[in-house]
């Protein structure tokens, strides 16, 4: 995909869902645990803009600890899926840079920060959070679905070597009211956590009735909303 950049190996083997037209901004979309970035560029050209690239890496095989050390598309190790499980935090915090190799080969192939969108799903929504609010450049935003922050700890001390600017980092929190893998409560203590972090008006925190661990049509119109929001046309 691009060339023969092989500083971003993430990138190689990417789905990218280019723009129709000039591309003035991006959005890079994680998976989630055991998934690739194929599924979620479909969804992703379900919802797109014609200015828009859209990425969407998959994530090496791991063991992981939760699925009794099975290899499978993982960003980082799980042990559990509560607020107080043992966390895998170099594993997330390597992962976190991978994905930042991301957002500066877009920025030097001309895209700024102020039009990257990062966002994901689950396992992948929870790396999105952490990369955004460690990130050196503020982003457009954040889209984070079914998922909580990792680290929750380190938060807010971790950000303060990361922009001054994240206290206005827009984040579109949503979770399933049914989803029995991630309950509603961790998204709810999540909503909490970030407003301590990031001003509280910049935090849209949707649930969506009946809807288990995954996405949906309402879902993704209101991811659609948000990225035209965020990333209008120029």
């Amino acid at each position: 995909m691009c060339g023969n950049n092989m500083s971003v190996p993430l990138l190689d083997e990417a789905v990218t869902v280019s723009g129709t037209e000039k591309e003035t901004a991006a959005v890079i979309f994680l998976h989630g645990l055991g998934d690739t970035g194929h599924g979620w560029a479909d969804s992703m050209t379900s919802i797109r803009l014609p200015y828009v690239k859209y990425i969407c890496p998959h994530a090496s095989h791991i063991p992981v600890t939760l699925n009794m050390k099975m290899m499978m598309p993982a960003w980082f190790d799980l042990m559990g899926l509560n607020p107080e499980a043992t966390e895998d935090e170099s594993g997330i915090k390597k992962a976190a840079e991978d994905i930042k190799t991301i957002i500066e080969h877009e920025i030097k192939n001309g895209i700024p920060p102020h039009r990257i969108i990062l966002g994901g799903f689950s396992q992948g929504g929870a790396l999105s959070l952490y990369t955004a609010l460690t990130c050196q450049h503020q982003l457009a935003g954040v889209v984070a679905l079914s998922c909580w922050l990792p680290l929750h700890r380190s938060f807010p001390e971790v950000c303060l070597g990361a922009s001054t600017g994240h206290k206005n980092l827009p984040i579109l929190q949503c979770h399933g009211e049914a989803d029995a893998m991630i309950p509603l409560e961790f998204g709810g203590l999540t909503a909490v956590k970030l407003r301590h972090i990031v001003n509280p008006q910049m935090i849209t925190f949707k649930t969506f009735p009946k809807l288990p661990h995954s996405s949906s049509p309402e879902e993704m119109a209101a991811v659609k909303e948000f990225i035209e929001k965020y990333l209008p046309r120029i």
